[in-house]
């Protein structure tokens, strides 16, 4: 079937790609023509493995094709599949209106019985507002949350563990049905409302695991405890299992699960109830994300001319993009405490403007420790493993995940710090 694909960054772009794969008609749509332009060419808009790739191919097969024309591009297509990436702010509020203000001014665009099928991150009840504000009843719509991660996005598109749809009816389903039937037959079926609130719900409880865990891990570190070893107990207890996410480390970081924690807080102020559980989810986080910026002050003390490597820059694994970065947000701090800041990233080669006050970029992660009184691993590349550290004089490696702890933990001129465990 014909599908326009509407809004593409990474969600959009990935999106396209897979369902050109499976086999539909697919025209991705976005209003800025750069980013149109790059697509026409086979270059995703940034970093995701085997995203560009899969893109030509679809455009080779004539599966795939990109525009900037919207009311051409929706003309004749059964789904509008709205896959905007939801702008969210440093304080982690969403831009909804971003999202929906675009959606509003394409419905008098679509064709009679044609699907819209919700995909970007919208607070539960977006769709309802959307419905009631539109006067087309030839038209429906349908939620089905988006799921994807940063540098697993194809895998997960093609390969999911289930896809969660919201509908409103018979004939929806039957049509989502068939959409994805190239791709998955593990769908679970429920109303709109509830698909929506699906996606707040398993954010939330990520987000609730990983404070509950790091929070738990800081009392290790005072009491001699082993947090990794507390982790093993909990994944042990068939009530919680291995998957749990319940591994000491970093706070979240990036707007995804800060996004769904903000976006319930504010549904229950508009109840007038106060979820207090949720709503402290992100006080915890921000606690915690003082760690690193805690355990260097108690052993540097004063970080003022002081030298400071960081290993990893990027958001995550997989991917080129720095924002929503924690080692950026820490790279900021640490020059305004008045250190010299040595960063290495394998998938970064130059800086924003904005960011070259504040680090300095090294081209080999070796360039950027030599000499450091201190080294903070972030971005937990696999590069990183291969580095065999043996520094003339006494190192301080801060390791929130203990991602080198196997090949760092027992290395004589280094004292090692990670979340959960005193310096080994």
């Amino acid at each position: 079937m014909k599908v326009c694909v509407y809004g593409l960054w990474h969600l959009g772009s990935v999106t396209a790609a897979c369902l050109a794969k499976a086999g539909h008609e697919v025209v991705g749509v976005d209003e800025n023509p750069q980013t149109v332009e790059g697509l026409k060419g086979g270059r995703a808009p940034l970093l995701e493995p085997g995203l560009d790739d899969l893109l030509q191919q679809g455009i080779n097969a004539g599966t795939l094709s990109f525009s900037s024309d919207r009311a051409a591009a929706v003309r004749g297509a059964s789904v509008l599949w709205i896959t905007f990436d939801t702008p969210v702010d440093d304080a982690d509020q969403a831009d909804v209106q971003f999202v929906t203000s675009r959606i509003a001014a394409t419905l008098d665009e679509l064709d009679p019985n044609t699907l819209v099928i919700v995909s970007s991150q919208l607070p539960a009840g977006s769709i309802r507002t959307l419905e009631n504000a539109t006067q087309r009843r030839d038209i429906s719509f349908a939620c089905l949350p988006e799921n994807l991660r940063l540098g697993k996005a194809i895998d997960v598109f093609m390969n999911p563990d289930r896809v969660v749809a919201g509908v409103r009816n018979e004939r929806d389903r039957d049509l989502v049905q068939s959409l994805l039937e190239p791709i998955t037959a593990r769908i679970e079926w429920m109303r709109v409302e509830s698909a929506e609130m699906t996606k707040h719900a398993v954010n939330a409880f990520l987000a609730l695991s990983v404070s509950f865990i790091n929070e738990l891990a800081t009392l290790c570190e005072h009491t001699g405890a082993d947090a990794k070893e507390v982790e093993r107990g909990l994944k042990s207890e068939a009530r919680i299992g291995p998957k749990a996410y319940l591994s000491p480390g970093g706070a979240f970081a990036g707007g995804t699960l800060a996004r769904d924690i903000s976006f319930l807080t504010k549904l229950g102020e508009q109840a007038g109830l106060v979820p207090p559980l949720i709503a402290s989810v992100h006080t915890s986080n921000d606690l915690h994300k003082g760690w690193t910026r805690r355990k260097l002050e108690a052993v540097l003390g004063s970080l003022q001319g002081r030298t400071v490597a960081v290993w990893g820059l990027t958001y995550k694994v997989g991917t080129d993009t720095l924002r929503r970065s924690s080692a950026i947000e820490l790279c900021r701090w640490l020059h305004a405490q008045g250190a010299r800041v040595r960063g290495h990233d394998p998938a970064v080669k130059t800086l924003p403007p904005e960011l070259e006050p504040v680090l300095g970029l090294q081209e080999t992660a070796a360039e950027a420790i030599d000499g450091a009184d201190a080294l903070v691993v972030e971005t937990q590349w696999p590069d990183y493993r291969k580095m065999d550290l043996n520094p003339p004089g006494r190192l301080i490696v801060l390791d929130t995940n203990r991602f080198l702890a196997a090949t760092l933990e027992n290395k004589p001129m280094i004292d090692y710090y990670t979340v959960g465990k005193g310096a080994l």
